[in-house]
């Protein structure tokens, strides 16, 4: 039992005053946290009992509103928890994050398998149309159905018990595996003396500079798996023998032998969620995922980055070609390896293209390619961006109040850049609190999280255009988040298919490459002059160069993760060994390697929420392209019309609608692959 006294005084149960109603964060510590979970998990189990107990005939309000409004407290501290977790982790909240997660997993369980909670349920959804419901409620009703059998609410006795058990075991699992590849990302610096510095422009090695000074090691330079410092490297190093040590400790995170090995934790994952999937009456975990997906059936996702993969596989050979013929034209004898590829590729970019990276990236400020993604939402939807000096959790993090175009608050937006020890990797988007109207009018609090490389003191933070492309991405879905206009939680901002909410966020890319935006924002950082016009054309002219390398490495990993969630036979699976085969059936070249192997792919193991839906990517991709074509088609990159549409039917919605229906409001039609090939620049590759 909890101590009453002792939660009231408890930062995170007490109520939030702070401006914007942000968490107490300067009197939150790791101490905090047990007590909080445990007095919020008892809050909502009584009040899911309550619900169930209710001896009154099943209404929308007694059963569906009661479930929406229950669970406040413990929603509160997990969001603030899980921010921490992975923006600013340290060993005392990695031990919580072990003790908690199967304790919420348990949790779950007991929600979605109350037998006597489904039975109001389902007395519900079978009178649904008795019930006078408006098209909201009626959603709110079918997800909630729908969460529950797949759950496993309709089965019998002992296979709940069973199901209980492997959500337990692979909540805990998905946090090993995640600590594993942040302790192995943690552990590795390369260090560097001026002499090994060869090739790499003045930025690369300012933020070296800063990531050996973060590390204490004053006077040397380090270069760590963070993605921009490594990608940066192996773009830009001349010494063959340095890119390849980062390459290899890059590629084996999770594969290193002793007590961060993700592959024993893989095996034992994907065999209990092949276990979950056919209690639940499915072939294989593919099978169960996807049923619930826009794609509906891994062969329709498979048929997609088929026909994707077919195309850009072919272009990626003749581009390799191209790299082996410019180190031949040099004077080297030896074959193209995949730590050559970035190297080269840019090599080449350069004499196709007159572009040196080097040229390019000065251009690319963060803050002002912040005010860029702030300048389109404006632009497309009338939003406006006001820095807030409130307290947050690391002082990397900056807040930004959010109005509308009249003037009326919308939320926060938080962006927390830089990469540091105490991330995890990669960028996403999460929230403090998310938007409803069940409760009030509560707006949300947003974060973006990336991973750029620190400048040195008194330097400005510079991001490559492929840096800047992922700032603008994760800005869409904060969008996604912050534009959320729904009544009931569940429906809010994200919370649609895996395989659509990439929608918002990669069809916001596109306006990076907008010339009116890039004229106004890409500012050189030493003397604030904009993009020269002709440099301007040739980058976006270049757009496509070095596609099909992207496209392969993405296609892999969607194509290993299909495989690995569609087989039936997990008995004893060799990791490593899958990955190979899976690979070589689809003849993956051998100078490229998949962007996310198995044994640190954290989109499918921690926590697993692309799990069999990594394609989710190319799929939305497929809608993004032909979304944007939209805009082209008015021949006005922020045609309001267009823009007022996104935003009711794409933006604003959630998940009031089913993909197909919010789509086809929006664009009239649903997309084929034709915009995406188009986009990508393989209409003229001849699949192999």
């Amino acid at each position: 039992m909890t101590d009453p006294q002792s939660a009231i005084h408890n930062p995170l149960l007490a109520e939030w005053t702070g401006a914007f109603g942000l968490p107490p964060f300067d009197a939150i510590g790791p101490d905090t946290f047990r007590l909080a979970f445990d007095h919020a998990l008892a809050a909502h189990r009584a009040e899911i009992d309550a619900i169930a107990a209710n001896k009154a005939q099943p209404s929308f309000a007694n059963t569906i509103e009661a479930l929406e409004r229950s669970g406040r407290a413990l929603d509160r501290v997990s969001n603030v928890f899980f921010v921490l977790a992975g923006a600013d982790t340290g060993d005392a909240i990695e031990a919580i994050e072990r003790d908690v997660s199967p304790l919420l997993a348990r949790h779950s369980n007991a929600l979605y398998l109350d037998r006597v909670l489904y039975a109001r349920i389902g007395d519900l959804y079978q009178r649904r149309d008795a019930l006078g419901l408006s098209p909201e409620q009626a959603r709110v009703l079918d997800r909630y159905h729908t969460r529950f059998v797949r759950a496993g609410a309709a089965l019998d006795k002992p296979a709940q018990d069973r199901l209980a058990a492997i959500n337990e075991r692979l909540a805990s699992l998905g946090t090993q595996f995640g600590q594993n590849v942040l302790a192995d990302e943690k552990s590795y610096a390369l260090l560097l003396e001026e002499r090994d510095l060869a090739g790499l422009p003045d930025f690369a090695r300012a933020a070296a500079a800063a990531a050996a000074q973060e590390r204490g090691q004053s006077g040397k330079y380090a270069i760590t798996l963070a993605r921009s410092s490594c990608e940066g490297f192996l773009q830009f190093s001349a010494r063959r023998d340095l890119r390849e040590k980062v390459f290899q400790a890059w590629i084996k995170r999770g594969e290193n032998g002793g007590t961060t090995d993700n592959r024993a934790v893989i095996a034992e994952m994907v065999g209990l969620r092949a276990e979950r999937a056919k209690l639940l009456g499915y072939k294989t975990f593919a099978d169960y995922r996807l049923d619930d997906q826009m794609a509906k059936t891994p062969q329709a996702a498979r048929k997609l980055l088929d026909e994707v993969w077919t195309r850009a596989r072919s272009k990626a050979v003749i581009d390799r070609d191209a790299l082996q013929k410019l180190i031949a034209d040099e004077g080297g004898n030896f074959a193209l390896a995949p730590w050559d590829w970035r190297y080269y590729a840019e090599k080449l970019r350069k004499a196709k293209y007159d572009l040196d990276e080097a040229e390019i990236k000065p251009y690319f400020q963060l803050d002002k390619m912040v005010e860029a993604a702030f300048e389109t939402a404006r632009r497309l939807f009338g939003l406006s961006f006001t820095p807030a000096a409130v307290p947050l959790y690391h002082p990397d993090a900056r807040a930004w109040e959010v109005k509308d175009a009249e003037g009326r608050h919308v939320g926060l937006f938080i962006g927390d850049y830089f990469a540091r020890a105490s991330k995890h990797s990669g960028a996403w988007m999460t929230s403090l609190r998310d938007q409803e109207k069940l409760i009030g009018d509560i707006h949300p609090i947003i974060l973006n999280v990336c991973n750029f490389s620190k400048p040195a003191v008194g330097e400005k933070a510079l991001l490559s255009f492929d840096d800047a492309r992922t700032l603008f991405h994760e800005f869409g879905h904060g969008l996604h988040g912050l534009l959320s206009n729904v009544t009931y939680p569940l429906l809010a901002g994200t919370s649609v298919s895996s395989d659509f909410v990439e929608l918002p966020s990669q069809l916001y890319e596109h306006w990076l490459e907008v010339p009116a935006i890039l004229q106004k924002y890409a500012l050189h950082a030493r003397t604030g002059a904009p993009m020269p016009k002709p440099l301007l054309d040739r980058l976006l002219a270049a757009r496509n160069f070095n596609q099909a390398f992207s496209i392969v490495e993405f296609t892999a990993s969607a194509l290993v993760d299909l495989d690995i969630h569609s087989t039936s036979d997990t008995a004893a699976l060799d990791v490593s060994a899958f990955e190979r085969k899976s690979l070589d059936a689809v003849h993956m070249p051998a100078e490229i390697v998949m962007r996310h192997r198995l044994p640190h792919f954290q989109h499918l193991f921690s926590g697993g929420g692309y799990a069999a839906a990594y394609y989710s990517y190319m799929w939305s991709e497929v809608l993004d392209a032909d979304a944007f074509e939209a805009f082209a088609e008015t021949g006005n990159a922020f045609d309001p019309a267009t823009a007022q549409r996104l935003r009711e039917f794409i933006y604003s919605a959630g998940n009031l609608r089913d993909p197909i229906e919010a789509y086809t409001a929006f664009r009239g039609r649903l997309p084929a692959v034709d915009a995406l090939l188009k986009k990508r620049g393989l209409t003229d590759a001849v699949p192999a």
